[in-house]
């Protein structure tokens, strides 16, 4: 028993960027950044299943942060989606779920022309 750690790859869409450069609160940005380092780790603390493959880690602080990911290739990479709070996690699961959908359909689609 070697007791490593595998740490996975999270790959960031370009709404989750735009999101996380865009947190003025430099105690939040951090917080949120160490979330997701510990979810990478497999430590996954408060994280919820919103479905269609779309999970939620909810970030007791401040608005109540929310970062939307999904996991790929055997869990071996975190994609995260897109980034919110408490006041807009409605509209954001609807749109993490969407993005997630038209990505898969976009791979499946260059799948078929290869």
């Amino acid at each position: 028993m070697s007791g490593d750690i595998h740490k996975r790859t999270a790959k960031q869409t370009a709404t989750y960027r735009c999101w996380f450069n865009a947190m003025l609160d430099r105690v939040a940005k951090s917080i949120v950044a160490s979330r997701v380092e510990r979810l990478q780790m497999g430590l996954y603390g408060d994280v919820k299943s919103c479905g269609e493959g779309v999970s939620e880690i909810r970030i007791d602080f401040g608005p109540g942060y929310r970062v939307y990911y999904t996991e790929a290739l055997d869990n071996t990479i975190l994609l995260l989606l897109m980034g919110g709070d408490k006041s807009t996690q409605k509209r954001d699961i609807k749109d993490a779920k969407k993005m997630l959908a038209d990505m898969k359909q976009l791979l499946a689609e260059k799948k078929r022309k290869t």
